[in-house]
């Protein structure tokens, strides 16, 4: 089974950088062909796309985000990491990451329970 679980401060003020850790267990995010991704949901709206970062390392990023968007991974915590710089009270959102298979129709097959930030001073 499957397991992932973001970690990370709640608050953060505007301007700094955000910075979330999804710590993944009982499968290697190196594992063929899968991609773990970064999705938020703002409160009152739906769930919004940040980007991926793939089994092979490669990373891809939402065209409205990609300036302030980082995502790397440490193999052997078996961890992967979301940086968002510059945030604003529009960044406040409930964070989730969540694992995407590519050998079945990219769907979405495991998620983290989710985690609220809020931007504010």
């Amino acid at each position: 089974q499957v397991q992932l679980q973001e970690s990370g401060p709640g608050l953060v003020k505007p301007s700094q950088t955000l910075s979330l850790t999804c710590t993944v267990s009982g499968g290697s995010i190196t594992t063929n062909y899968y991609y773990w991704s970064w999705i938020r949901q703002p409160p009152g709206k739906g769930l919004e796309w940040i980007g991926y970062i793939a089994y092979s390392g490669i990373t891809y990023y939402s065209p409205s985000l990609k300036s302030r968007t980082s995502i790397s991974r440490d193999t052997s915590k078996n961890q992967f990491t979301l940086q968002l710089s510059s945030v604003t009270p529009e960044d406040t959102a409930v964070y989730y990451c969540a694992r995407r298979d590519g050998s079945s129709g990219l769907r979405y097959d495991y998620w983290g329970q989710g985690t609220q930030v809020t931007v504010s001073s």
